[in-house]
């Protein structure tokens, strides 16, 4: 246990960056934090640190160490958990995020939720459309809608996403209902702009020449555009138009009849929603329980029905 609380002392001493700061967190005074540096820094027989009278830093031993020693010291406080009266508990802090969007309406809300089920972790919550670099930004997952590129993360399917063009009732009353894609050039779609991300334009399973399906994109047009899906989904539920939206934005007001699906029989194939994180071993205890909430939910249809929020 000796060897476990040095290393202990070096990670605290690491994260804070002040041998004070860490010996304050652990009640002891900062001779001895520093004494037990200095033993396990000659046991390995490298120099973990730079110590001056200002300031502490890593040398690059220091940092892969440190790297090594936060998973090991994860470990244990999961081994001791798994055991612990009570069962399963996990601590520490989370940091997780997701598309502002999707995030608002489907991370969001769970996440008190799955606190009161954990109640010693605490979670930081990022919502971003900038695809963040997990590993150098300190991140343990990031939710993701869409096709994901090749990368080193691990990845987790939780769910199908489609895509559907949709409009409200009293839209569909004035201006007619179309039966294929290519009756949208007649009637007003809410387009993203042109500087958006969306840059293939509307996605549909049409019949090819000779037999099977491809998937086509459209590019209809309309009066009125913006760069923003949410302001596209707002002037849906207005009555402004048809809009492309997906599943997960447009389910609820689907179910409640505030927004009827158009053209389901030429929907393009799903793409999925995702988890993903840097590595499948040594997830902390904390990481693994989230990623298990979000499954048991997203697996659920009613879910995606449920009221904005709810």
């Amino acid at each position: 246990m000796d060897k476990f609380k040095a290393l202990a002392s070096f990670v605290s001493v690491a994260t804070r960056g002040s041998l004070t700061a860490a010996a304050r967190a652990e009640g002891v005074a900062p001779a001895i934090m520093g004494r037990r540096l200095d033993a396990l820094e000659e046991s390995l027989g490298v120099k973990l640190l730079v110590r001056t009278t200002r300031r502490i830093s890593l040398t690059h031993e220091g940092s892969a160490f440190l790297e090594n020693c936060q998973r090991l010291l994860g470990d244990l406080a999961d081994a001791e958990a798994s055991v612990s009266a009570g069962g399963v508990k996990a601590s520490g802090h989370l940091r997780i995020t997701a598309p502002a969007g999707f995030g608002r309406r489907h991370v969001a809300p769970l996440v008190p939720r799955f606190r009161e089920q954990h109640a010693e972790v605490t979670v930081s919550l990022n919502l971003s459309d900038r695809v963040i670099d997990l590993a150098a930004e300190g991140f343990d997952c990031a939710v993701r809608v869409g096709d994901l590129p090749d990368s080193s993360l691990v990845s987790m399917r939780l769910a199908d996403n489609r895509r559907l063009c949709v409009a409200t009732p009293a839209y569909l009353q004035r201006r007619g209902r179309p039966s294929h894609p290519s009756e949208l050039a007649r009637h007003d779609c809410l387009t993203l702009s042109s500087d958006a991300s969306q840059t293939r334009g509307w996605a549909f399973s049409l019949p090819r020449e000779g037999g099977g399906t491809e998937v086509v994109y459209l590019r209809p047009g309309g009066p009125l555009d913006c760069s923003d899906g949410q302001v596209l989904h707002d002037w849906c539920l207005a009555g402004h138009g048809i809009a492309w939206r997906s599943t997960w934005e447009v389910e609820a007001e689907v179910a409640a009849g505030r927004l009827v699906a158009l053209l389901e029989d030429f929907a393009a194939p799903p793409n999925g929603i995702y988890v993903v994180f840097p590595h499948a071993r040594h997830l902390a205890l904390r990481v693994r329980l989230w990623i298990d909430y979000l499954k048991h939910h997203y697996a659920q249809p009613a879910f995606w029905r449920r009221p904005h929020g709810a």
